[in-house]
């Protein structure tokens, strides 16, 4: 819902950056891998009691997640990339709630597994709403130029990267922000089957 509006905000100084960082022959899968090292480095710290640090690498990542956009669109665009970017990007939204299990596993785990079940509940909406998007040739520009159809909603990676922050700020209040955040991630979901049943059966099905 909000990454419209932060997109606005971050991408000039992004693609400004990509170009410098294309021109000296970094390339985009590489700083895709690097975002990912960050976002583990963070779930690691936040596991051994230290959410406060993470913080530190947690942004990092995610704005390494920016910029290797930027310097594909200044090199070269590929399929893989795209597919490189966002497993990584599945995998550190994962390691994150993982991290806040591990750190306090007594009061954490319940809504920790909740949370989990709504990314993987959401995170397949999203994957199966593209692999169908594509199959029928649409294309999207409102969330920026992708490899992969990216359908809007509710919570996206802008809301999910301000609810790790407040996490890392309020650790002992995991277990209530998770149970909201995951119980949004499941209103989400359910939106976008909603959305794809609209836009994916047949005209005389309706």
């Amino acid at each position: 819902m909000l990454d419209n509006a932060a997109r606005k905000l971050i991408n000039p100084p992004l693609n400004a950056l990509g170009k410098y960082l294309a021109a000296r022959g970094v390339t985009a899968d590489g700083v895709t891998l690097a975002g990912l090292v960050l976002g583990l480095v963070a779930a690691l710290i936040i596991a051994v009691g230290w959410p406060l640090l993470a913080l530190v690498p947690l942004l990092a990542s995610r704005i390494a997640d920016g910029l290797d956009g930027a310097v594909a669109r200044a090199s070269k665009v590929t399929d893989f990339g795209g597919y490189l970017d966002i497993t990584c990007d599945f995998l550190f939204y994962g390691a994150i709630p993982f991290a806040f299990i591990l750190m306090d596993p007594t009061n954490n785990s319940i809504a920790g597994a909740f949370l989990l079940v709504s990314f993987y509940f959401n995170g397949t909406t999203f994957l199966g709403y593209a692999i169908l998007a594509g199959k029928r040739g649409m294309e999207t520009s409102a969330q920026g130029i992708k490899s992969l159809y990216f359908s809007n909603g509710l919570l996206e990676g802008t809301e999910t990267i301000i609810f790790f922050i407040i996490l890392c700020l309020f650790p002992a209040s995991f277990s209530l922000i998770a149970w909201i955040f995951g119980s949004l991630c499941f209103a989400t979901a359910t939106l976008r089957i909603v959305a794809a049943q609209r836009v994916f059966t047949p005209k005389e099905d309706q």
